[in-house]
C-alpha cells in the first residue's frame, strides 16, 4: 500500500516526484503530497509542502498553481491505514516547526503509546495518522543533538533517525527532508520495499520500480533494517547496527517499462488484451521444441525437485486462487499432496512441521507483507530442526524477480507478464496459472507412474503451446460480446458464481473480480455445496455464472446448474456450446479442450464480463475503491 518517492540532484525535484508518484498511483490514491526543500541564493533554506485530497491531478493542479521549488524532496501517494482519506491526513507530515517533513510506507504498530508520550510533552498532532509521530520523536532527538552543539547536517540527520527507529515497532519505507539540509535526504526500511535509482548527479527513490523506470536502470534495493543517507555526492548505507554497508547497484529488467495504456480505455483492459502474449512468452521460455531432454524448461537443477513429499503454498487473494489450480495441478499431474494456505492465517496457525516439504509463496509484486512474513517464519522454523529432511526449500513465483521475495527466497519462478498497473490482477493471474502448469509438468516427468503418464503429458503440452492463439481469439470475442451483455446488470447487486474441481478457483476468481470493480456482492462456491445452503440466496434476481467444461465432473456441474435455474435464477453459462449446454440463458461459449488446461481459458470471460459490467456503470476500473494494488501492510 501506498507509495513514496524521494529526489536529490541538481534539477528541480517536484516535477520528477509528481512523475514517479504518477507511476505509483495504482499503490493508493486517496490523497497524494510532496515537500520540497528550497536554498535560495541569499536567506535560510525553506520546506514547501503541498498536499491534496483524492487523486494525483488535484495534487498536480496545486502545484501548477502554487509551485514547489528545490533540489531535494519527497512524495507520496497514500492508501489509507489510519486516519480517513482527508488533505489533514495526508503525506508528508511535517514537525511543528514545518521544517521536517516525513513520508512513509507501512503501519507503526505502536503509535498510539509513542502518541501518548509526545502529547504528554506538549506536542500538538494535526492528523490521525500513525505516521505523524516520527517527525515529532525526529525533532525531539535533533533539538537533543543541537543542544549538544552538533551542528546541521545531513549526518546529524542520520544520526538522528538511526536513534528514533529503535522506537518504532511495525513495517516502514520511509523518507525525510529537513530545512536546515537542503542538500541531504534520508531513507530507511524495515519490512517494507525501498529501493534507491542511481542517475548521473541524481539519486531517486520510491517503493516500486515503475517510479524509476525511465530514470534509471541501476538501482540499490535496501535491504531489511537498513539506512541510507543521500546527498548529491553519493550514497551512504547503513545496517541496523549502524554499520557501514558497501553493496553493488544491479540492473532492471528488461520488462520493467513505463507504463501506457495504447488506445485502451483502461489498463485493465489493455492488460487483459496482453494475455496472449504472456502466454506466448511463457511458451517460448519454458515449453521450447527441445527442452533438452525434459517435457518444460525451467530454472532448477535435479536437486530442487528431488525428494519433495508434500507442498505448501503461501499466498493472498487473486494469487491463492492461482494457488489452489496449482495445488489441484501438483496433486493430479504429479501425485505430490499440495495444500495452499492463506499467507495471513498461516503466520499465526502453521501446520506443524513435516519433512521433505517445499514452501511456495506467490505474490505479483513480490511485496505482498503476509505472504513475505509467512515465508520468513517457515524459513526461520524449519532452520531450527536438526534433522536435514526438515530443511528450508522455499520457491517463490512473482512478477517481480527484484523484489523483496527475489531476495528471500533461493529459488524463483519469474512470470515475466510486465508491469501490471490495473489493481485487479488479469494477466498476472495467467501467469501464475502457467508458472503453476510448468511446475507440476516438471515434478510429473520425474515422478512416473503417480500420474498421467509421459504420453499424456506430452498432450497437456502441445495443448500449452496452442493456448497464446486460443487466448488470442477468445480475447477478442468475449470482448464484444460482453460489452453488449453489461447492460443486462444495470440493477443486479448479487451474483453467485459456480465451479468443480479445478475450475471451482475460479469461479471463486470471477466473484473477486466482480466484486472488486464493480461493488456488486458476489460469492463463488464449489458446485456441488449449492444444495447445502447457498441456494437459499437464489431468485430471479441473482444471476448464477457457472462453469461447465466436459470432463469427469461435466454432467454434475450441469445437474447443479439445473438446481439453480428451477429457482428462477438467470442461468450464465461459461461452457462450449452444445446441446448440452442449451440449458443456460446466455452462453460464454470458450473452446472444448483437456478439462486440466481449462482455467486458462475460462477465466477470460470472468475477466471481460467484470471489467464491462463495472466499464459500463461509470466506475474507476483501473482504481477500484478502498484496494491497492501491493498490499504491503498486514
Amino acid at each position: 500500500m501506498c507509495g513514496i518517492v524521494a529526489l536529490i540532484g541538481s534539477r528541480e525535484a517536484a516535477p520528477q516526484l509528481l512523475e514517479g508518484l504518477r507511476q505509483l498511483e495504482y499503490r493508493g490514491y486517496d490523497s497524494a503530497g510532496i515537500a520540497t526543500v528550497h536554498q535560495p541564493q541569499q536567506g535560510a533554506a525553506a520546506l514547501h509542502c503541498l498536499r491534496a485530497e483524492g487523486k494525483l491531478v488535484n495534487l498536480t493542479a496545486r502545484f501548477e498553481a502554487q509551485g514547489a521549488p528545490g533540489l531535494c524532496g519527497i512524495g507520496h501517494t497514500r492508501w489509507a491505514t489510519h486516519g480517513k482519506p482527508e488533505e489533514r491526513n495526508a503525506h508528508p507530515h511535517l514537525d511543528a516547526s514545518g521544517e521536517l517533513a516525513v513520508v512513509q510506507n507501512g503501519i507503526i504498530e505502536n503509535y498510539r503509546s509513542l502518541r501518548e508520550q509526545l502529547q504528554a510533552s506538549g506536542v500538538l498532532f494535526r492528523s490521525d495518522t500513525d505516521t505523524e509521530v516520527i517527525p515529532h520523536l525526529l525533532a525531539g532527538q535533533l533539538r537533543q543533538l543541537q543542544a549538544k552543539g552538533e551542528p546541521a547536517s545531513g549526518a546529524l540527520l542520520l544520526q538522528a533517525l538511526q536513534q528514533v527507529l529503535p522506537l518504532l515497532q511495525g513495517s516502514y519505507a520511509l523518507a525525510v527532508v529537513w530545512a536546515q539540509t537542503p542538500a541531504a535526504l534520508v531513507v530507511a526500511r524495515r519490512s517494507a520495499p525501498l529501493l534507491i535509482g542511481l542517475g548521473e548527479g541524481e539519486f531517486l527513490c520510491a517503493s516500486d520500480t515503475p517510479a524509476l523506470a525511465g530514470f534509471t536502470r541501476t538501482i540499490l534495493p535496501m535491504e531489511d533494517g537498513e539506512v541510507a543517507l543521500l546527498t548529491p555526492l553519493g550514497i551512504e548505507l547503513y545496517g541496523a547496527d549502524g554499520g557501514r554497508r558497501q553493496r553493488s547497484p544491479s540492473l532492471l529488467s528488461g520488462t520493467e517499462q513505463v507504463v501506457d495504456k495504447r488506445s485502451f480505455r483502461h489498463f485493465m483492459l489493455k492488460e487483459i488484451h496482453e494475455q496472449p502474449e504472456t502466454a506466448a512468452l511463457w511458451v517460448a521460455r519454458h515449453l521450447p521444441e527441445d527442452p533438452g531432454g525434459h517435457l518444460v524448461a525451467l530454472p532448477f537443477d535435479e536437486d530442487f525437485y528431488a525428494g519433495v513429499e508434500r507442498i505448501e503454498i503461501l499466498a493472498c487473494g487473486t494469487s491463492r486462487h492461482a494457488a489452489q489450480v496449482g495445488a489441484y495441478l501438483l496433486e493430479q499431474l504429479a501425485g505430490i499432496p499440495a495444500n495452499v494456505f492463506y499467507a495471513s492465517e498461516f503466520r499465526y496457525s502453521p501446520p506443524p512441521l513435516s519433512a521433505h516439504t517445499l514452501t511456495i509463496g506467490v505474490t505479483q509484486s513480490g511485496e505482498t507483507a503476509d505472504t513475505l512474513a509467512a515465508l520468513a517464519m517457515e524459513q526461520e522454523r524449519r532452520s531450527l530442526v536438526a534433522d536435514p529432511s526438515f530443511a528450508p526449500r522455499l520457491l517463490g513465483i512473482t512478477n517481480r524477480p527484484e523484489s523483496s521475495l527475489g531476495r528471500l527466497v533461493p529459488h524463483l519462478l519469474d512470470i515475466g507478464a510486465g508491469i501490471e498497473v490495473g489493481v485487479a490482477a488479469t494477466k498476472t493471474f495467467l501467469g501464475q496459472l502457467l508458472a503453476f502448469y510448468g511446475l507440476a509438468l516438471a515434478f510429473a516427468e520425474r515422478r512416473v507412474g503417480r500420474g498421467p503418464n509421459r504420453e499424456q503429458l506430452k498432450t497437456l503440452v502441445v495443448g500449452l503451446r496452442a493456448m497464446p492463439q486460443q487466448l488470442r481469439q477468445l480475447v477478442e470475442e468475449h470482448d464484444r460480446r460482453c460489452a453488449e451483455l453489461a447492460h443486462r446488470f444495470e440493477s443486479t447487486q448479487d451474483v453467485i458464481f459456480l465451479g468443480r474441481g479445478i475450475n471451482y478457483p475460479i469461479a471463486l476468481e470471477g466473484a473477486l473480480k466482480l466484486k472488486e470493480i464493480s461493488y456488486i456482492h458476489a460469492e463463488g462456491y464449489p458446485a456441488g455445496e449449492m444444495k447445502h445452503g447457498p441456494i437459499a440466496l437464489l431468485d430471479a434476481r441473482v444471476p448464477v455464472v457457472s462453469i461447465a467444461m466436459p470432463g469427469k465432473v461435466f454432467d454434475k456441474v450441469l445437474s447443479n446448474a439445473q438446481e439453480a435455474k428451477a429457482r428462477d435464477a438467470q442461468l450464465i453459462g461459461v461452457a462450449p456450446g452444445g446441446k448440452d449446454t442449451e440449458i443456460f440463458d446466455l452462453l460464454l461459449p470458450v473452446p472444448e479442450v483437456d478439462e486440466l488446461l481449462s482455467p486458462l481459458l475460462t477465466v477470460i470471460p470472468m475477466q471481460l464480463l467484470s471489467y464491462h459490467i463495472a466499464a459500463h456503470r461509470g466506475l474507476d476500473v483501473d482504481q477500484p475503491r478502498n484496494l491497492a494494488k501491493s498490499v504491503t501492510v498486514e
